[in-house]
């Protein structure tokens, strides 16, 4: 390892990722086991995925050279709150465009499914149960995208073929190319119209908590809430009081707590679907991964601005 080389901290292997720049010395760690070199020569860290809260922060308070602190997680609120704990003019960039396709399938899946009766009919194929009748379509449905940035445009995508209506809806109100996004102060007056209502926002302090019991008493009659966003986003206590009475149902990739600890409500709540926080975690999340890496390290070699930045420290 060249000393006068700025350390790269990979959560990737490097020789994985074709194409890193050689202006660097790389260092593997996936977020298990001890440190591999002393975090204090780190001057990028790439933070490990899918390693819980705790381990992507633990290296952090030792890295008194560290420039760039790269999530490989769209949200980087597990990382967003040790900033105070970097030096000055740190950047924390998230993975904007690695977890976007795989997100918005799972958010259209889970909807389908929820709509169209998929876990009855699983069940009724265990039980050997004929689940005939008519059941609820997207066609024709509202649906109404909280947190309308990439994965929330992502979502739109998909949405389109299945003859429904989108509202978009961010923090602020702006023009997009599909039409105009409505500012989250809006919520009171659209949650009434929608029929299925997707959370892909990120989670920050005027988000957590944003689908409580008010914002649910708003949803309509029926109405299905799809959480692909994070957990605390939604007041688990009042969700749990809106679908146990059988007035709303939802699709849940994400929870609060969680994992969801066996013998929560939340399991066998009537109406509700629950997947393990899979929505960026496929087959398409590797290339995407290293390819934003490699796309970062070559602008941080060249001295160019990065991509994705969301908070400096």
């Amino acid at each position: 390892m060249t000393r006068d080389r700025p350390q790269v901290w990979l959560s990737l292997p490097p020789e994985d990722i074709e194409g890193l720049p050689d202006a660097f010395d790389y260092v593997h760690w996936d977020g298990t086991g001890d440190f591999p070199a002393d975090p204090a020569d780190a001057a990028f860290y790439v933070v490990p995925y899918m390693k819980g809260p705790v381990a992507g922060a633990l290296p952090l308070p030792h890295m008194r050279r560290v420039r760039v602190v790269q999530t490989l997680s769209a949200g980087v609120d597990h990382i967003a709150p040790h900033l105070d704990q970097l030096p000055p003019g740190v950047s924390l960039c998230n993975a904007r465009g690695v977890h976007e396709a795989s997100t918005a399938e799972l958010a259209l899946a889970l909807t389908l499914a929820s709509l169209r009766g998929i876990p009855r009919f699983v069940r009724g194929q265990d039980e050997e149960r004929w689940h005939s009748g008519f059941y609820p379509a997207l066609a024709d449905r509202e649906v109404l995208i909280v947190g309308y940035g990439s994965i929330g445009a992502a979502v739109e995508e998909r949405l389109i073929p299945f003859e429904c209506t989108v509202v978009r809806v961010a923090r602020g109100a702006r023009s997009a190319p599909r039409g105009p996004v409505r500012a989250l102060s809006e919520l009171p007056e659209l949650l009434p119209s929608a029929d299925v209502v997707v959370l892909t926002t990120p989670l920050t302090e005027q988000t957590r908590g944003l689908a409580g019991a008010e914002f649910l008493a708003r949803m309509k009659d029926g109405a299905l809430l799809v959480n692909v966003a994070r957990g605390p986003v939604v007041d688990t206590k009042a969700l749990l009081a809106e679908t146990e009475s059988g007035r709303l149902t939802a699709a849940l990739d994400v929870t609060d707590p969680e994992p969801l600890p066996a013998g929560h409500p939340l399991w066998h709540a009537p109406g509700v679907l629950i997947s393990p926080h899979v929505g960026g975690s496929t087959s398409a999340f590797l290339p995407r991964a290293k390819r934003l890496v490699r796309e970062q390290l070559t602008r941080f070699a060249a001295g160019q601005p990065l991509e994705n930045v969301v908070a400096t420290s």
